[in-house]
């Protein structure tokens, strides 16, 4: 979120302007056609705004019906609006070609409006990847904190409550925010499980990429167990890149025409070695290890 600080106007618009746009009142609170190109996300939007069938659709029903549900936005220092739900569909308009969207406009400091943003997503989306909700638990949890949460409430005992999310769940949620992009995207693609995902969240970012890099080189899912192993080296200090290719590269399968008992030795070798190439490398080595036996 960005560290913005409202200044007590409605709007930066004329007052008269933002009234005779304003229509029913929604819960108390109006609500107002805002030109699009006067809505901005969040400096920080954990929450994803693609382009996909799920869009196409909501682009036709608003092209049909209308934004039935208002998004809610608060001013901005430097003009305009920041807005916090409702990105979707101010990105389905666009589509639409429809140039406003009606909008709640409500003055809020920062961590009202991180919390804000968050509850309302989590509200409106029936899906979420795990990094969207891994960031959004983490914005919220953070925000929390700086309110002061009432009474002797953690903030993480409010959230699973509004959630109902275990505590060890949500921490285990948040620990995703500390993976490198390279590993967060697979963990949203399903190519990286979400208990191994948490485990090698413990690597630095250097180790992490080396990590991503050899899924990638194998083909292959860290396992939990090789997870494990990794973050129980790396709290040991003996996690090295290479033990990291090493232990990764234990679930590799072998390649068409490949025998599996040279899968031990391949770990030694660059990826695009053929197996004829390994063999020729290794009957040499043993040539030179028989010749020096002999002397």
């Amino acid at each position: 979120m960005p560290r913005n600080k409202t200044n007590g106007n409605l709007a930066l618009v004329g007052y008269d302007d933002i009234f005779k746009n304003s229509t029913t009142p929604l819960n108390g609170e109006a609500v107002f056609e805002i030109p699009l190109d006067e809505l901005n996300p969040p400096e920080f939007h954990p929450f994803q705004v693609n382009d996909d069938e799920s869009m196409k659709r909501l682009t036709e029903n608003i092209k049909r019906y209308g934004v039935r549900e208002p998004g809610l936005a608060r001013p901005r220092e430097d003009g305009g609006y920041e807005l916090l739900c409702g990105n979707r569909r101010k990105r389905a308009c666009e589509l639409a070609g429809i140039p406003t969207m009606p909008v709640i406009i409500r003055e809020m400091d920062d961590d009202s409006a991180a919390i804000a943003m968050v509850d309302s997503n989590l509200e409106q989306r029936e899906k979420l990847l795990y990094s969207e909700k891994a960031w959004a638990y983490r914005i919220k949890l953070e925000a929390l904190n700086h309110n002061g949460v009432k009474g002797d409430m953690l903030s993480v005992d409010v959230l699973s409550e509004q959630t109902g999310e275990s505590k060890n769940q949500i921490f285990r949620l948040v620990r995703l925010t500390e993976l490198v992009l390279a590993l967060l995207d697979k963990v949203d693609a399903k190519q990286l499980a979400f208990n191994p995902a948490v485990e090698l969240s413990y690597l630095s970012q250097v180790e992490q990429t080396v990590a991503a890099s050899a899924m990638d080189k194998y083909g292959i899912k860290p396992s939990l167990s090789q997870a494990v192993r990794l973050k129980k080296m790396k709290k040991d200090g003996t996690l090295t890149i290479e033990t990291i290719d090493a232990i990764l590269s234990e679930g590799k399968k072998p390649t068409k025409g490949e025998p599996a008992s040279s899968m031990r030795f391949r770990k030694y070798f660059p990826p695009e070695y053929s197996q004829k190439q390994m063999d020729a490398v290794i009957v040499d080595l043993l040539k030179n290890w028989k010749a020096g036996a002999t002397v």
